[in-house]
């Protein structure tokens, strides 16, 4: 009999790490809290309106492929790609917009236009940007974690500089207008961190965004997660959603049995993808990797508040994405990570897919998800989604000078009480750890746990960091460690 794998959650590091372990020849079960699979990519459908309710941002097209690939597949054989060119539009005040080309000369001349010279420098920075996207893609994202000298090769060390410096100095010693500075942090709200607290090597970002492009999965991100439960079915792997696991029971430094909601289990290895802190208030305390004292002082990137609304009307004045950056995005930041509080005029996202995608909203009709960055933890109310709803809406109104408020014709809201209940997400968080210095590589959580033999973490708050390029690749580190570590063959003897 092969190995039996139970993988905790179906986002897409359980999706991918439960697809490895299967195809390495492991019995692989999937189980899922909520009653759609995706984890925090998971759909919402109302009246002919499709949202993503989590990730709209698709960047690292490499990922995916290689992700496939290594199954005999394309993306192509899964979903339809299409690159966005714009790739997105960018409100500085009102009426005051820029588009960010696809095209590398029409980059050019939008740099030029506010810092005239500028070409020289924007393609010094991003030859560098390609360098340590390089770095940290095709060598370091694959590490493990388990010591610091995994990292120590003799590239980080010819760019050790890049670890020490800030992005934000990186980015402003080259580029003096306010403008082209915020679209060259802006990469950063991906990483949660403040751009003068994170490293200049996540200038990858700048190349993943202006180098590789954006691009949209037909049908959405969901479409993405088909392509995985597709393959994961293809390849055995059994999934059971509407199961919460409620206890993980430890004997002989073994997780033995797996305490849920519809019966145990007793698996072989136990690969958990939910939220890190929650899996381990599953376990005994004496079998925790880390006490609560150590989740409370780290940094973590921020929760959200969204909206997702149904408009009776066509719009003219955004694209697929639209970035509001019209006040202070260090007053924003500082609500988030020095005084956690509700910001008084947050920078805000918006998210129309029906620009691009008919197929998401009814004829006529515009799909539209408003996103807000905020700090994990804070008080969550109707109350105050009311507020800033009304207030969101107000400002989209007055940048942009089209009227929708009277053209709602449905709306929902998520934010941090809805991603602790639906994800266990520890403290609402959305985008798990902020990737600071010393919250990078080996000093994220780790992806094996020191005192049970038999369980692994994966996601998000593990190596190598948050987002679903990284979530995709978590997967297959954490498959690969259990396959070196259970001898397969032993079983089927």
């Amino acid at each position: 009999m092969p190995p039996e794998a139970l993988v905790i959650g179906s986002g897409f590091s359980s999706l991918s790490s439960a697809c490895y372990l299967a195809k390495a020849g492991f019995s692989v079960t999937m189980l899922e809290k909520n009653h759609q699979p995706g984890g925090r990519a998971r759909q919402l459908r109302d009246q002919g309106f499709t949202f993503d309710i989590g990730p709209t941002w698709y960047w690292m097209p490499d990922v995916f492929e290689n992700f496939f690939a290594d199954f005999g597949h394309r993306v192509s054989d899964f979903y339809q790609l299409s690159r966005l060119d714009p790739s997105y539009r960018i409100y500085f005040d009102q009426y005051k917009y820029e588009d960010i080309p696809a095209s590398k000369e029409e980059l050019y001349r939008l740099f030029e236009k506010y810092q005239p010279g500028s070409t020289s420098l924007l393609k010094s920075f991003l030859k560098q940007a390609g360098m340590t996207y390089n770095l940290a893609v095709k060598e370091m994202a694959f590490k493990p974690g388990y010591s610091l000298f995994e990292f120590v090769t003799p590239q980080t060390m010819t760019n050790a500089h890049l670890f020490v410096q800030s992005l934000r100095r990186l980015v402003r010693s080259k580029f003096k207008h306010p403008y082209l500075i915020s679209l060259l942090e802006f990469p950063v709200l991906f990483l949660g961190a403040k751009p003068g607290d994170t490293p200049a090597f996540y200038s990858f970002m700048n190349h993943a965004d202006l180098e590789m492009g954006t691009w949209y999965p037909d049908g959405g991100m969901y479409s993405v997660v088909e392509g995985m439960l597709k393959l994961a079915s293809d390849l055995g792997v059994t999934i059971h959603t509407d199961i919460a696991v409620g206890g993980l029971e430890v004997s002989d430094a073994n997780v033995r049995n797996v305490i849920t909601s519809s019966g145990n289990y007793a698996p072989d290895v136990v690969v958990s993808g939910a939220d890190y802190q929650h899996t381990e208030s599953l376990l005994p305390i004496e079998y925790r990797n880390y006490s609560e004292k150590y989740w409370s002082k780290r940094t973590f990137a921020p929760s959200a508040l969204l909206f997702f609304i149904g408009l009776n009307k066509k719009l003219t004045t955004v694209l697929h994405h639209t970035l509001f950056f019209d006040s202070s995005f260090d007053n924003h930041a500082e609500a988030i990570y020095d005084h956690p509080s509700w910001p008084e005029q947050p920078l805000f996202y918006i998210n129309v897919p029906s620009v691009t995608d008919p197929t998401v909203a009814p004829i006529g009709n515009e799909c539209m998800t408003i996103l807000i960055p905020i700090a994990p933890g804070i008080e969550d109310t109707a109350e105050i989604r009311e507020k800033y709803f009304l207030d969101t809406i107000r400002r989209f109104e007055y940048l942009t000078g089209e009227k929708i408020i009277e053209h709602i014709v449905i709306k929902h809201s998520y934010c941090v009480n809805d991603f602790t209940k639906d994800y266990n997400a520890y403290k609402g968080n959305a985008y798990g750890l902020a990737n600071t210095l010393f919250q990078t590589g080996y000093f994220r959580p780790g992806i094996r746990n020191k005192k049970v033999k038999n369980l692994f973490y994966t996601g998000q708050l593990t190596v190598p960091g948050g987002g679903v390029p990284p979530a995709i690749i978590s997967g297959k580190i954490v498959a690969g460690e259990i396959i070196k570590k259970i001898n397969i063959d032993e079983y089927a003897a």
